[in-house]
């Protein structure tokens, strides 16, 4: 099937951003990218019309909208044509099935790519993935929330963790990291199809949430309530201009800034609970 895509630029992105994806996701939208100005909006053409964004095209706060058609007989070759392997450092190779040839890296790590978060590509992603070499994971409970394609559980699996646990909201990537932890030959990672609310009974030693700004505010209370006392709370999915917020609201639950790491204005932050 065919699919729009539906392109929006913000004057002002907080809160509009998180306001457009949820009413976008009412009226039928499927899949959502965050951009550095805006968002990506994907909804399966049959099921749109121009009518039930009109109404938007009139905010303040949104500077430009467009949309087009992307066609299903092409989706597959225009992901392979744009594609490249993702580099982290000489530590991690994430490569596509469709990728041939060898690769230097220490780890290889084979994504099957879709629609959903978390190829690598983007900073956040790239970010995470550079500091999960960094800590020691060899028999730690890992939660990886907000999964995507599930590449940060991947590695965290190669990176020794004892298991991993990685619920996502969304059932189409719920599916699709599903297809990528079998990709990957991982045996100690469970896939999810769920919000914070599955985390109830379940305790971690490493919490990575790559989600985005609002969503983690109200999660904080949730992750020190799964997080054992001085384990590690990795944040991404923002801009480094919103670091102060994030790490003013995890206070109040008892973590502590511990550092942050940045690519192209986007941020990483370290947390430790304290109880």
């Amino acid at each position: 099937m065919n699919y729009i895509e539906l392109s929006i630029t913000f004057n002002q992105i907080d809160p509009w951003r998180d306001i457009m994806v949820s009413n976008l996701a009412e009226k039928g939208f499927e899949s959502f990218v965050e951009t550095k100005t805006g968002l990506q909006s994907y909804i399966v053409e049959t099921d749109f019309s121009e009518d039930m964004i009109n109404e938007y095209s009139s905010l303040e706060a949104i500077a430009e909208m467009s949309f087009k058609t992307i066609l299903d007989e092409n989706w597959n070759a225009e992901w392979e044509k744009n594609f490249d392997p993702v580099f982290v450092e000489d530590k991690l190779a994430i490569v596509a099935p469709f990728h041939k040839g060898e690769f230097t890296q220490g780890l290889v790590i084979t994504i099957q790519p879709q629609m959903s978060f978390g190829t690598g590509h983007h900073q956040t992603t790239w970010l995470a993935s550079k500091r999960l070499f960094d800590l020691d994971l060899k028999g730690k409970r890992v939660l990886d929330m907000g999964t995507g394609t599930g590449i940060l559980a991947v590695l965290a699996e190669k990176l020794g963790a004892e298991s991993i646990y990685g619920p996502d909201i969304d059932e189409w990537s719920y599916r699709n990291a599903q297809e990528n932890v079998t990709l990957n030959s991982c045996n100690n990672i469970t896939i999810a199809h769920g919000d914070h609310t599955i985390l109830k009974g379940r305790t971690f030693d490493l919490i990575i949430a790559n989600i985005n700004k609002n969503i983690l505010i109200t999660h904080f209370e949730h992750y020190a309530a799964a997080l054992v006392n001085n384990g590690i709370l990795l944040i991404s999915g923002f801009f480094e201009t919103d670091k102060n917020d994030l790490v003013e609201h995890a206070g109040k639950f008892g973590f502590v800034f511990e550092r942050i790491d940045t690519k192209d204005e986007w941020a990483l932050v370290q947390l430790t609970l304290k109880k």
